[in-house]
């Protein structure tokens, strides 16, 4: 008896380092990214379109679809993959006039769609279509106006404005023509502008203003930008002038949400806030930034995949038996006041959501 107990004792340190190593590939029952992922993914097959403005797909739509996509072809789930790209058909016939315009930053991040889809499938229509959402987006307008002139002078896109939520909707058509073409000046671009938001919006903290004249850390706002980051530095060649202070920039945004991570696992809608509501779809989104950090070797494991594991399990039970998912704050434009992001109300099922979630499930499934 004496001699198994000291034998344990010399394996303890040993099975602790396997959990610690497992801490984001094992999880309960329920819990998986497969069977969440099989919940969220599926449920978007047969949903109505989310429109921007009335008129086109609109963003939290894209990113749902792509998120579903991503969980297809990571599950080798082919039957899945196969209708998410016959519910996409329509757009090139009779639904048409439901492809965004080529004139917004939240219309042109619609190419990231199709460049995943011609990723996994090679046909070449998916290219010839989303490509010039990423070549546009750097092109000005003949009406542009003076400001959009003077941003697209000093380099950057036409489509600046200066609001966290164009860190997620820039970078992530861009570094998909990047990932399609292999033409540096795709991810030189969205490298160079992720700089400019960084220098103008980070705060001290590590966390962001919504905009320069909005000071207020809005979870989903900074939830975009912590994602943006993620998926620009994964692609971002190690040699990039710009890489170092993107780097820099991520990594003092994880210690910043590791300290403002709520004893639940999850973040508030404003994240400083006490007494604010706790937020799914900003939640999310940090979870996504921190497992792909961890696992790119970016964040030490020992440290940061308990902030992510533990988010993980306080995200999944927002996920109702259909796959919909609760708590999750409706489209939010910039004001500069503190009340309006506390009472910015709660949707459940809203895309938003269903999209940040499929990134979790992305990233837990990756090798």
């Amino acid at each position: 008896m004496y001699k198994k107990g000291w034998i344990a004792l010399l394996l303890l340190p040993a099975q602790l380092l396997v959990a610690q190593k497992n801490s984001l590939t094992k999880f309960p029952e329920g819990y998986t990214p497969e069977e969440v992922g099989k919940r969220i993914a599926y449920r978007f097959i047969n949903a109505k379109h989310a429109l921007h403005a009335g008129k086109w797909i609109s963003y939290p739509e894209t990113f749902y679809w792509r998120g579903s996509l991503q969980y297809a072809a990571l599950t080798k789930d082919a039957a899945l993959l196969d209708s998410l790209e016959k519910k996409f058909q329509p757009l090139l016939t009779t639904e048409s006039a439901l492809l965004p315009i080529k004139n917004h930053v939240d219309l042109n991040m619609f190419g990231s769609l199709p460049l995943l889809l011609y990723q996994l499938t090679k046909n070449n229509k998916y290219r010839e279509l989303g490509l010039p959402y990423a070549d546009t987006q750097w092109i000005v307008p003949e009406n542009g106006k003076p400001q959009e002139k003077a941003w697209d002078e000093k380099g950057y896109s036409w489509q600046t404005r200066l609001w966290i939520d164009d860190m997620y909707m820039i970078t992530i058509v861009q570094t998909q023509a990047y990932k399609v073409t292999g033409d540096v000046k795709y991810i030189d671009r969205a490298a160079k502008e992720m700089v400019l938001y960084l220098d103008t919006l980070q705060r001290p903290n590590g966390l962001f203003y919504h905009a320069p004249d909005v000071p207020f850390y809005w979870g989903r706002g900074n939830g975009w930008m912590a994602a943006g980051m993620a998926e620009l530095l994964r692609y971002l060649p190690a040699g990039n002038q710009y890489r170092p202070r993107i780097m820099e920039g991520y990594r003092k945004m994880m210690k910043s949400l590791k300290d403002f991570q709520t004893p639940a696992g999850t973040w508030n809608q404003l994240i400083d806030e006490k007494d604010s509501w706790a937020e799914t779809s900003g939640s999310a989104m940090f979870t996504y930034a921190l497992i792909t950090g961890v696992k790119q070797k970016w964040l030490k494991e020992k440290e940061y995949a308990p902030v992510a594991r533990k988010a993980w399990m306080a995200l999944v039970p927002y996920v109702d038996e259909k796959g919909a998912v609760a708590e999750v704050c409706v489209g939010t434009n910039k004001k500069n006041d503190k009340q309006y992001y506390y009472d910015r109300p709660r949707s459940k099922g809203d895309y938003h959501g269903q999209a940040a979630y499929t990134w979790c499930v992305a990233a837990l499934l990756e090798k």
